[in-house]
């Protein structure tokens, strides 16, 4: 049975068990170290993602290259990290679709997919699904990627080897059956599609690039040296920087920083990692409260993507946001799910 067959299964979805957390800000006692996953064992290269990266961080030594560099090319990197990053994976892939802490109309709930998509962090339902198992299993043996196995397991290792679960069609019927109703995630599935809309991305900022720079020099030598820059600028470093700031959230907030609450896993607070994800480096708050949009739960806890969230939801373009169900110094249970 593949995937796509999960549009016509009558199945009903597993229950993803709930755990209760403890939201007062005492003392953790640290997890030990974890054995690699079962369903990783013996270990095995995942060539497709494995060359994927390879290549992408081999194109990204071309930065080292002055005549890459233009400032149109730094700024196009900046905001491109902020629409595709902020925009895409932290509201969309992670508030909205994993979470479901606001509720918006599906144009806009596609466009925040596609944004995600950009950022080469999979498709929309295998990066949710993988989210998902991670905080039903967090720091515990089958978590896909946690640092307690090692650091470089829970940063970037986890992705380059053969996960036996994340193909399987249990797997995506238990933890993204909602998304698979939909035929928009369904269909980026198909083929590597979600593939094929990160490389148009690409293409799109090199040829923008190229006519701009031939526009501004009336040389088509000018549009090539700009479409250089902006592939590697806006496209590659952009890439290698949003890639290793999300996976930081993975690993660097589940072994640095400090804890507000009390919860079964070693979720971590981490201004730095917050300070370059749009507030998801609040991690320990997020893992005490999932389903909340806001990940900043005090007064010196930055949470841009929240103000975002809000932003939208006083102009009538989300609705419904979901704010902490106990706040920092708190007594109450809250139980923790997806």
């Amino acid at each position: 049975m593949s995937l796509l067959e999960l549009q016509n299964s009558n199945s009903t979805s597993d229950e993803v068990s709930n755990t209760t957390t403890n939201h007062s800000p005492v003392e953790h006692q640290a997890i030990s170290k974890l054995e690699h996953p079962i369903e990783t064992l013996p270990l095995r290269v995942y060539w497709p993602y494995a060359i994927s990266l390879a290549i992408v961080h081999l194109l990204g030594l071309l930065a080292f290259f002055p005549s890459y560099f233009t400032y149109s090319g730094l700024a196009l990197a900046i905001v491109a990290h902020v629409v595709f990053d902020g925009f895409g994976v932290s509201i969309g892939y992670h508030r909205l679709l994993t979470h479901r802490g606001f509720e918006c109309p599906k144009w806009l709930e596609h466009a925040m997919a596609i944004c995600g998509i950009c950022t080469l962090q999979d498709s929309p339902a295998r990066w949710v699904a993988v989210h998902r198992m991670h905080h039903q299993h967090s720091d515990h043996r089958p978590d896909p990627h946690s640092p307690l196995v090692d650091f470089l397991w829970g940063h970037v290792g986890w992705l380059l080897f053969i996960d036996r679960r994340h193909d399987g069609v249990h797997h995506f019927e238990r933890y993204v059956r909602d998304l698979l109703r939909d035929p928009f995630y369904l269909n980026l599935e198909r083929k590597l599609m979600w593939m094929w809309v990160y490389l148009a991305h690409a293409a799109v900022f090199t040829l923008a690039g190229f006519f701009t720079g031939w526009l501004w020099t009336g040389q088509v030598w000018g549009g090539v040296h700009l479409a250089g820059s902006w592939f590697v600028w806006g496209v590659i470093v952009r890439t290698i920087f949003t890639l290793h700031v999300t996976w930081a959230v993975n690993s660097a907030c589940h072994m640095w920083g400090y804890r507000n609450y009390e919860t079964r896993d070693n979720s971590r607070n981490t201004w730095w990692v917050a300070a370059v994800t749009f507030g998801e480096g609040w991690h320990n708050n997020h893992h005490a409260d999932q389903r909340s949009a806001m990940h900043g739960h005090r007064w010196f806890e930055l949470d841009p993507s929240w103000w975002a969230i809000k932003s939208m939801e006083k102009v009538g373009l989300i609705r419904n946001a979901i704010s902490p169900r106990v706040k920092y110094g708190g007594e109450l249970d809250v139980p923790t799910d997806y």
